[in-house]
């Protein structure tokens, strides 16, 4: 399969521990939505699932950090994971999120569309 970079978002629309992109992927066969964060100034993206129950994270619209700003949360389960890698740090999680490639380069953030997404081992 060749690879695709889809244009995201423009860099500045991700700060530090703050709003989610959210975006679409084909995952398992499925349009599945997908988010964006920066956090310690790097930008990471997941596919918007937790892992203890197949349903959205964000508490309201493109929010996932907790009021620390230090992991995404599940606002329905109370799930908590690492931004950086998307291992589970608590709460009742199955494994890590799902993670989707993401670079960024002359103040564009895109995705990769090439890659199969597969759960985080830990």
């Amino acid at each position: 399969m060749d690879e695709a970079l889809v244009p995201l978002c423009p860099s500045a629309d991700l700060i530090n521990s703050g709003l989610a992109v959210p975006f679409d992927v084909v995952y398992a066969g499925a349009t599945c939505r997908a988010f964006a964060v920066r956090f310690d100034g790097r930008v990471h993206a997941y596919l918007n699932r937790c892992t203890h129950v197949a349903m959205e994270m964000d508490y309201q619209p493109d929010r996932f950090f907790d009021e620390t700003g230090r992991w995404l949360m599940c606002a329905t389960h109370g799930a908590t994971y690492a931004p950086d890698t998307g291992a589970c740090q608590g709460g009742p999680c199955r494994g890590g999120l799902i993670k989707i490639p993401v670079s960024e380069h002359d103040g564009v953030v895109h995705w990769h569309t090439a890659y199969n997404l597969k759960p985080v081992e830990f």
